[in-house]
């Protein structure tokens, strides 16, 4: 599962990464601890340019009877996707790139769950795998919302959860937005775990743990006793 993530990078900084020429956001702060049900940042292609805008992080079907259940389409299996009503149109027609520089996981510990923080050994941002959709309420109203693709752990998630987001390559960040590209098989070959030797994860405070705190905070490593490093 996907369930928190970072971007603390400024919007220059986001336009230049993923190509954006303009973009009518007028203002975007750095972002410490993104969570489920709040607006995202997205990026997709229009057959000619990458546009950059905002989606609701929770995927509602356009054949939903109720927004709510976008609280549960958080994340879609990589896996599965393609077979799931909910997902199965999206992935042939409606993909994103959902930039980030971070996300958080939790690993079982003697004293309880320990947030980590996971990054590129770079430090650089780049593009979880998603999938948007344009609900239609019974006034009129639209509400565009996203989930984040997910697959199996790399040899770094695995001590720390069973799944983990798909984040894609830059090559295929572009093959990945291209609407002509609809088989599901060449889909699937970009949906794989990103290189663990590409990949670093370190201790962060529980504080992460509460939307309420989305500050530099949540980023910075837990120093810990000497007593308690391994």
């Amino acid at each position: 599962m996907c369930g928190r993530y970072t971007l603390v990078i400024s919007l220059e900084e986001l336009m230049l990464r993923f190509f954006i020429g303009e973009t009518a956001l007028p203002f975007h702060g750095p972002q410490y601890n993104i969570a489920p049900g709040q607006m995202v940042l997205a990026v997709i292609s229009d057959g000619k340019q990458n546009r950059l805008g905002e989606l609701k992080w929770g995927l509602v079907p356009p054949w939903a009877d109720d927004p709510k259940i976008g609280s549960r389409m958080l994340n879609a299996r990589a896996e599965t996707a393609s077979s799931k009503p909910a997902f199965r149109e999206a992935l042939r027609r409606k993909r994103c790139l959902i930039p980030a520089d971070g996300f958080y996981e939790w690993q079982a510990s003697e004293d309880g769950k320990q947030p980590m923080r996971i990054t590129l050994n770079n430090g650089e941002p780049f593009a979880m795998a998603g999938l948007y959709e344009t609900w239609i309420s019974p006034t009129g109203e639209k509400l565009s919302t996203c989930t984040v693709l997910t697959t199996e752990p790399n040899e770094l998630m695995r001590s720390i959860h069973n799944r983990m987001p798909v984040i894609l390559r830059r090559e295929d960040e572009p093959l990945w937005l291209d609407r002509s590209i609809q088989d599901p098989v060449k889909l699937e070959q970009m949906l794989i775990p990103f290189p663990a030797e590409e990949m670093t994860a370190y201790r962060v405070g529980r504080e992460v743990g509460s939307v309420r705190h989305d500050s530099p905070a949540c980023i910075e490593p837990l120093v810990l006793p000497d007593s308690l490093i391994e």
